[in-house]
């Protein structure tokens, strides 16, 4: 299989692009380096089936030479973390949405195969849980910044379901769910590579909010194994997909975590959403998926817990 990974030096992206190089595959990697970074794809650059281009997707002619050259399109590339959300919400639509629609119109000319990469957030304030794919999207208001990533992600799943229906270009969307490992950082508010930065560093472990909302989290491996388990049956086409764990833990919870996992001393502080972010920032309250339909379809389920994830990205701090 020939692939090409948008956003291939990001965190996922550099990942998948070393799985599918040890399964046999050729490479190809475009990212602009605006949250990826050459150093996690520095042990793949001399590989023969690896090939990488610091471009921006939405440079159509680079992009169209890319796509023509392979069968599968993993599309990675997008603005991510809360915090770069907030902060620049013109960079975050722009991003997600033009350049989702850039990777489906050249992808369409000759169909070939697209996995988009959406996200829980999509789902919003629904407040059914665990989510399910056919569940509704409930979204805040427009004026409030934190919803234009998962209103842009929900844009691009439009999009390339309408691709599908429209024009036949096969298609397959995976909503993500707090993806977690090594090489992912905590600059754009990462929660996990954030705690474990401050606990190793004696610093103060930041909660933002009361820290009772929960979340559950994906070791980055086990996410990489959905995602090629996706684009290798046919039958997952047109479909929606959650992928992540069901193991739920509390903000408060995952920091004590953190700090007993790391032999810490550091405090654990809750600081106002409105201090973190910007007056009036709304939060899910929860965030668990039920992965039935990808159980169902390739036999799919995560096989990283918790604490060995941790156990994980507090190796891989200390190691650098």
């Amino acid at each position: 299989m020939r692939a090409l990974i948008t956003g291939g030096c990001g965190f996922i992206g550099s990942h998948l692009a070393e799985s599918l190089l040890g399964a046999g595959d050729e490479v190809f990697v475009i990212d602009n380096l605006s949250t990826g970074a050459i150093e996690n794809v520095a042990d793949l650059r001399g590989h023969e089936r690896f090939h990488y281009t610091i471009e921006s997707v939405t440079n159509e002619p680079v992009l169209a030479e890319l796509v023509d050259q392979a069968d599968v399109v993993f599309h990675l590339a997008a603005a991510v973390g809360v915090k770069l959300i907030v902060e620049q919400p013109v960079h975050t639509i722009e991003t997600n949405v033009h350049g989702t629609e850039v990777v489906l119109k050249h992808a369409n000319k000759k169909k070939k195969l697209v996995l988009v990469a959406s996200t829980s957030e999509v789902y919003g304030k629904n407040a059914d849980v665990p989510f399910t794919e056919d569940a509704d999207l409930v979204m805040g208001p427009t004026f409030k910044h934190r919803w234009a990533y998962a209103c842009s992600k929900a844009i691009d799943e439009f999009l390339a379901l309408a691709y599908w229906k429209e024009k036949k270009l096969p298609v397959v969307i995976a909503r993500l769910f707090n993806t977690v490992g090594q090489r992912q950082t905590g600059q754009y508010g990462m929660v996990i590579p954030t705690f474990v930065g401050q606990a190793l560093s004696g610093q103060p472990i930041t909660v933002f909010g009361d820290g009772t909302q929960t979340r559950s989290f994906t070791y980055v491996g086990d996410v990489v194994r959905a995602l090629v388990g996706l684009v290798r049956d046919r039958r997952s086409i047109g479909g929606v997909f959650n992928i992540g764990n069901t193991e739920e833990i509390s903000i408060r919870a995952l920091a004590e975590k953190v700090r007993t996992a790391a032999r810490s001393r550091s405090p654990i502080v809750t600081i106002p959403y409105d201090e973190a972010y910007e007056a009036g920032f709304e939060d899910m309250p929860r965030r668990v998926p039920d992965i039935g339909r990808i159980r169902a379809l390739i036999g799919w389920e995560p096989a990283v817990a918790l604490d060995e994830i941790l156990a994980r990205v507090i190796d891989y701090f200390q190691k650098r």
